[in-house]
């Protein structure tokens, strides 16, 4: 009886190797959203885990963020400790340098803790030349 034969995959890995693509409309105003729940680092001061629901909206100029590098970009925040703050900041910082967009947004929602819940927003508009 012939059957499909399960070829092993090596297993993903957290990086900060963010990758890119060509906006396949340079020429239009467009926006991307990433809705990313499952957000995960360590608080610096305890080392227990934060989690966060975070959204990332932006317009692209000539590059686009890549979505598995974007995810495996997310998940290598897992064993860092960071504050909502900074890492919400790092976020931002990191893909505008990498995709120079138009405009952009990232929201860190992060779940309760000690009685208060923590919203960071982070933006960046490109100057009009």
């Amino acid at each position: 009886m012939g059957g499909r034969t399960m070829e092993m995959h090596r297993p993903s890995k957290p990086s900060k190797d963010l990758q890119t693509f060509k906006n396949p409309s340079p020429d239009r105003d467009y926006e991307i959203l990433f809705d990313i729940p499952e957000f995960t680092c360590l608080c610096p001061l305890t080392g227990q885990p934060d989690f966060a629901h975070f959204k990332i909206r932006y317009t692209p100029d000539t590059l686009c963020v890549e979505l598995k590098s974007l995810k495996m970009y997310m998940w290598s925040f897992r064993d860092e400790g960071a504050f909502h703050e900074a890492v919400t900041n790092r976020i931002l910082d990191d893909l505008v340098k990498l995709v120079k967009p138009r405009k952009m947004t990232v929201e860190g929602d992060f779940f309760v803790r000690g009685g208060i819940g923590t919203v960071i927003t982070a933006t960046y508009s490109k100057k009009k030349r």
